[in-house]
């Protein structure tokens, strides 16, 4: 039987695999985005070989990342939330199918489902652009990826499930609205109610020469998060992972 694993690369890019699938969520596969500059190692290549399909949540820069994207196969297929596709067929890639909340499609034997999410769906920051749905997504019903989002009303809905990836920062010193930080984040978990939970966007991505000076917000948000929810949610494991590191489904 395939290992039943998610494998952290950095800032909201997981590798999922379920089920014999392999799942990557919103590709920044390189070391530079504008003014910001990858902290860890950059992804291993053999991690997206072979995939089946990438979720994309949304448009803004680090999360649909073109040029991350065109390392990929141009059939690979895509799912994204609507609106996105037009950029995506401008850009080459012919398997993309425009999802909403609600929507549910099989890659394989597994089910994917778009979930809501509550974040600004312009493309930015950097510039301007289309603008499209947010999405969460929940794989095979047992692993919810949040995206970007706050908390919302339905995200009782999703809870129960094996594992949760959870935003607990961002990309600079501070945050803007529709983002979860570690207190958010653990109220979230204390909804959601998983098994296990493991914080992701955070540390991997700082602005240039920042990082000498604010580097406690490289890397205290995933351990903020992980007291937050020990006394928020005491049932909930929580694995705070180093970029590259994997952890086996809870069985």
């Amino acid at each position: 039987m395939s290992a039943e694993r998610v494998t952290w690369l950095g800032h909201a890019t997981v590798l999922v695999e379920l089920g014999g699938v392999r799942l990557l969520t919103d590709p920044l596969l390189r070391d530079r985005l504008g003014h910001l500059r990858r902290h860890g190692p950059t992804p291993a290549a053999a991690a997206t070989e072979d995939l089946d399909a990438v979720l994309i949540s949304h448009l803004h820069l680090d999360h649909l990342d073109l040029p991350s994207l065109k390392r990929l196969p141009r059939a690979t297929r895509l799912l994204v939330p609507h609106g996105a596709g037009a950029l995506l067929h401008r850009n080459g890639f012919r398997a993309v199918e425009e999802l909403t909340a609600g929507d549910r499609v099989a890659v394989g034997p597994v089910e994917v489902t778009a979930v809501e999410a509550v974040h600004d769906g312009r493309r930015r920051p950097f510039g301007g652009g289309p603008e499209a749905d947010t999405l969460g997504f929940v794989v095979g019903a047992r692993v919810y990826f949040a995206g970007d989002t706050d908390l919302f009303e339905g995200m009782a809905e999703l809870s129960g499930l094996d594992l949760a990836l959870i935003p607990v920062w961002g990309w600079g010193p501070s945050l803007g609205a529709g983002h979860l930080d570690p207190p958010a984040a653990a109220r979230a978990t204390a909804v959601l109610q998983p098994r296990l939970a493991i914080p992701i966007h955070w540390g991997t991505f700082y602005p240039r020469g920042l990082a000498r000076y604010r580097a406690h917000r490289l890397t205290q948000p995933p351990h903020e998060f992980a007291a937050e929810v020990a006394r928020l949610a005491p049932d909930v494991a929580v694995s705070v992972l180093a970029p590259g590191e994997a952890v086996s489904l809870p069985g």
